[in-house]
């Protein structure tokens, strides 16, 4: 990703087309990204499910809904009031015409048929007729339902790692890492692409062999979103096939209720997987998952492709999550209000700070594009 962006950026274009440029980069390289558009590019469309990013680079927003097309001169997030806004006046004023036209078709109906009232009623009338209908703004009201099913419970330390170093031939990912992560704790991996965060994970899934320790703890049931857990999904299968396949006992007289839940619907269960979009696929993948009971959840880059609404309610859902967390994410966002550590990942050392994302970001200065050194 980073390779297309530079290939984009060195030809100097005039305008600059980006769709959902930040799946796959890491926090430093989008912060680098964002003060690159907002201080060399002459003109950018953006396509994002970014938050902070596109409320960073943006001073229009043009919203694409139900059909129809909203263009505001504003931030996403000043974006987001002003619909509000429009939406209040359009309901206030909406209502108080509905009110006019009972009033004058009351009026109408009472005396209709009476001579003295000819000329009032027929005026009334052609008011009413020549009335341009205030229309209020359709919403998509879809949303993902997404609960976590409770946590069973496990010991004390569901994660502890030991002197751990892990190498492929002559490079060296991480070197002696030790630290361990209690029962409840929901911590967030930083670090650059190629840092070592993912490797980590699969250390602590066991799924590599690696010099020192990786020790789940006591009655520790995991539940794994793998970065390319979308991709890993059978193309040949349809939505329902799919989750057939791995609902067990009671729960799969409930699978059209769930994929429902996950906004699909009616005849779209009946798709193959193979068409669907990437969003889609994440939250069909998300289905999966939610399927058994978990008391470690590990999600690595679970935002990618997903839309702002659907981003919002998986970050609820996981607040509320009463098991372990392991996150990975670049999505600042996301992470805000998430995290109540972090472990970053950096020169080959795994470092535990005692803070949530914002803190981390603000101490270490990442957001002073000067302290980068990305080229």
């Amino acid at each position: 990703m980073r390779i297309e962006l530079a290939k984009i950026l060195l030809q100097k274009p005039d305008l600059i087309l980006l769709d959902e440029p930040t799946n796959h980069i890491d926090i430093e390289s989008v912060i680098w990204l964002e003060h690159f558009l907002v201080h060399k590019a002459k003109a950018v469309i953006v396509i994002s499910h970014d938050r902070t990013f596109i409320d960073n680079i943006t001073n229009r927003t043009i919203e694409v809904t139900m059909g129809r097309i909203y263009d505001y001169k504003a931030n996403y997030s000043h974006y987001l009031q002003l619909r509000e806004d429009r939406r209040q006046h359009q309901l206030k004023a909406y209502a108080e015409q509905q009110k006019i036209i009972a009033d004058n078709q009351a009026f109408i109906d009472r005396f209709k048929g009476t001579y003295s009232k000819t000329n009032q009623v027929s005026s009334r009338e052609r008011m009413l007729e020549k009335l341009e209908k205030i229309e209020i703004d359709e919403i998509d009201t879809s949303a993902l339902r997404l609960k976590f099913p409770p946590a069973p419970r496990a010991g004390d330390y569901p994660v502890t790692v030991k002197e751990v170093s892990k190498s492929y031939g002559s490079n060296q990912v991480f070197k002696d890492a030790s630290f361990s992560i209690s029962r409840g704790e929901k911590v967030c991996f930083v670090g650059r692409n190629g840092e070592g965060k993912s490797t980590m994970i699969k250390a602590i899934l066991n799924e590599i062999d690696v010099d020192g320790t990786c020790k789940l703890g006591h009655n520790v049931k995991v539940g794994y979103f793998a970065q390319n857990q979308a991709s890993l999904l059978d193309p040949s299968l349809t939505i329902f096939q799919t989750i057939d396949e791995v609902a067990k006992g009671e729960i799969r007289t409930q699978i059209k209720n769930i994929l429902c839940a996950f906004m699909f619907q009616g005849d779209d269960i009946d798709k193959k997987v193979s068409v669907l979009s990437g969003g889609e696929k994440t939250r069909l993948a998300m289905v999966k998952l939610l399927l058994e009971p978990v008391n470690l959840l590990i999600l690595d880059e679970p935002t990618n492709h997903l839309d702002l609404k659907s981003k919002d309610v998986l970050k609820d859902a996981l607040k509320s999550y009463d098991g372990t967390l392991i996150l990975v994410s670049h999505d600042r966002d996301f992470l805000q209000g998430l995290s109540e550590k972090v472990f970053k990942f950096k020169d080959k050392r795994v470092l535990e700070h005692f803070e949530s994302i914002d803190a981390f970001l603000e101490r270490n200065r990442i957001e002073n594009i000067k302290q980068l050194d990305l080229v």
